[in-house]
């Protein structure tokens, strides 16, 4: 009896000792954690998104990917109606009553829309926006990195632009909405947002620039989608931490 308690409670111990191993990243917790929907950026395909994707899951997250309809060149708007759809068919899927959200570059726009507009705040817990223009940025900017030969034609792209009827709209009022928590990640060698702090969010996000963090750490526009030292800030914001401290060496 005595040699069947003592095992008893040696095996007691080592599964509190594996579960405290891997709840920090590994799989085990997957069925806690909300599933995350990765919204993609403007003529951003589903291949250019499947690195973060496979991070996530590597971490034992559910992890899908929205890319853009017409990659992002329509309203901003119809965008995040088509993400509210795509967000109702991975909770019916998941059983899951919350998503998280990573957008990058307009993805971030078109996230935060879905939250603000089109019934988002009731089905988002984490919004993590990954140089995202959320107070715009020059219309020479975008005509450049996205190949453009104008704006006129392109209503995202005008939408975009600094001082928009889009923009003005998005941010007047409350910016951070609901119990919806949000984090904005911005690098200084960003080609896009231009200033780079017009990738903050406003008063109650949390807004992390790279370098700040990491103040040798080379990280363009695209490369928000990549970095590892970017995805371990990423990791902390949907854990729900406040006070990201990135992984500077992190590949």
């Amino acid at each position: 009896m005595r040699a069947r308690r003592r095992l008893t409670s040696l095996l007691a111990i080592a599964t509190v000792a594996a579960t405290a191993a891997v709840a920090p990243g590994g799989a085990a917790r997957a069925a806690d954690r909300d599933p995350v929907v990765i919204v993609a950026g403007t003529l951003s395909p589903q291949i250019a998104n499947e690195p973060l994707a496979a991070r996530l899951r590597g971490s034992g997250y559910d992890a899908s990917i929205f890319v853009l309809p017409t990659l992002g060149l329509q309203d901003i708007d119809a965008s995040a109606r088509a993400l509210g759809a795509y967000v109702d068919t991975v909770l019916a899927r998941t059983g899951a009553t919350k998503v998280d959200l990573v957008g990058h570059s307009q993805g971030g726009l078109v996230a935060r829309s879905f939250v603000k507009d089109f019934g988002g705040a009731s089905k988002v817990d984490s919004l993590i926006t990954l140089g995202t223009p959320n107070t715009g940025t020059y219309v020479a900017n975008l005509v450049r990195f996205l190949g453009f030969g104008n704006c006129l034609a392109v209503v995202a792209c005008t939408q975009m632009s600094i001082g928009s009827a889009y923009l003005r709209a998005l941010n007047q009022g409350d910016t951070t909405v609901g119990n919806v928590r949000y984090t904005a990640i911005r690098t200084f060698e960003d080609e896009l947002v231009r200033p780079v702090d017009n990738a903050r969010i406003g008063d109650g996000a949390v807004n992390v620039l790279v370098q700040s963090k990491c103040w040798l750490r080379v990280v363009g526009h695209v490369g928000l989608i990549v970095d590892g030292a970017v995805y371990s800030g990423i990791r902390q914001a949907l854990e729900g931490r406040t006070n990201i401290s990135l992984n500077c060496f992190a590949l």
